[in-house]
């Protein structure tokens, strides 16, 4: 089987869950789907990259505080 290996995804392009596994695997970022835990399931599925973001705020049940991690965000959507 071909490797898939990618280092970047662009807004708005689609790409297969392949490529994006392959992405999240090589990559410290954090992929959101509307598919929910489905993502990978398919890896010929397309998704279509609809936005990013540069961080996101995450909640820390130990201490009760919310933290701005700075690390990618994207939003995939199925098509």
């Amino acid at each position: 089987m071909t490797q898939h290996r990618l280092s970047e995804v662009e807004i708005g392009k689609n790409y297969k869950a392949k490529e994006l596994d392959s992405f999240v695997s090589t990559t410290d970022v954090v992929v959101l789907s509307n598919n929910e835990e489905q993502l990978f399931t398919d890896p010929d599925r397309e998704y279509k990259v609809v936005t990013a973001f540069a961080g996101f705020f995450e909640h820390s049940s130990e201490v009760g505080e919310k933290y701005y991690r700075e690390k990618k965000a994207y939003v995939v959507e199925k098509i």
